[in-house]
C-alpha cells in the first residue's frame, strides 16, 4: 500500500469514528496528490496530449474534472485567463526537456572533478550541516532552506548543471540518475563538483540574504 493510500485510509477512518481531520493531514494527502501529478500524469499528457493539439491553431485552455468513480470530464474555453479566475488552481508545468549532444560516451558537460573534499554549510542560527558527501550536504541544505525557495531561485537565475535546472520536476534523459528527489514531484541534480555545489549555495544564499557560509576542507 503506497503512502498516498494509508493517508487515505487513515482520513476514511476517522470519518467513520466522526472525529475531525486535521489540517496537517489534508496538506499532507494534497502534497502527495500532487506529487503523482506532476511526476506521472504531467509526462504523460505531455507525450500525448500535446502532439494531438498541434492541428489547432487558436490558443484554448482545457480543464479536466476528476471525480473518483466517474467519467472524466473535459472543460474548453477561450478565455486566456480562464484559470487565474479559479482562485485555489495552481498551474503545474514541466521542465523543458533538454537536449544533450551525442558524444559517444563522452559528457555534453565536462566536470573537473580535482580531489575529493568535505563541505561544511554554517547557517547564520547555528546550524551545521556536513554529512559523509557533498551531495548528502547539498540535498540536506536545500531542504534546509525549502525546496520550493530554493527552485525560485534557480528559475529567476536560470541555475543550471549540465544545462539542467538545479531542481526540475522533469527526469532528465542524460542525467537522471544524478537527480535525487526532493519529495512533491521535485529532483535536485548533483552532477557537479564540489566547487559548483559550493558556488551555487552561496548564490542562493546571497539572492535569500540568507548569510550561509559554505567551507571546502582542503
Amino acid at each position: 500500500m503506497s503512502r498516498l493510500s494509508k493517508l487515505y485510509q487513515t482520513m476514511e477512518n476517522l470519518k467513520e469514528l466522526g472525529l475531525s481531520i486535521n489540517e496537517d493531514l489534508i496538506q499532507e494527502a494534497n502534497e502527495l496528490e500532487e506529487e503523482i501529478i506532476k511526476k506521472e500524469i504531467l509526462p504523460v499528457l505531455s507525450k500525448t496530449i500535446e502532439p494531438a493539439l498541434q492541428p489547432v491553431k487558436r490558443e484554448l485552455v482545457l480543464v479536466v474534472d476528476y471525480v473518483p468513480e466517474q467519467p472524466l470530464s473535459v472543460h474548453l474555453s477561450r478565455k486566456r485567463n480562464f484559470a487565474a479566475e479559479l482562485t485555489d488552481a495552481k498551474e503545474m508545468v514541466l521542465d523543458p526537456e533538454v537536449t544533450h549532444r551525442n558524444n559517444g560516451s563522452r559528457l555534453d558537460e565536462k566536470i573537473e572533478r580535482g580531489p575529493t573534499r568535505d563541505m561544511t554549510v554554517v547557517f547564520p542560527d547555528g546550524t551545521i550541516i556536513a554529512e559523509k558527501t557533498a551531495v548528502e550536504t547539498l540535498i540536506n541544505v536545500v531542504k534546509k532552506i525549502g525546496v520550493a525557495e530554493v527552485r525560485k531561485v534557480v528559475e529567476e537565475y536560470n541555475l543550471k548543471f549540465c544545462k539542467v535546472p538545479v531542481i526540475s520536476n522533469r527526469r532528465d534523459a542524460k542525467y537522471g540518475k544524478s537527480q535525487k528527489e526532493l519529495g512533491g514531484g521535485w529532483l535536485l541534480i548533483t552532477h557537479s563538483n564540489n566547487r559548483m555545489k559550493k558556488a551555487f549555495i552561496e548564490n542562493v544564499s546571497e539572492v535569500l540574504h540568507l548569510g550561509i557560509k559554505v567551507t571546502l576542507k582542503e
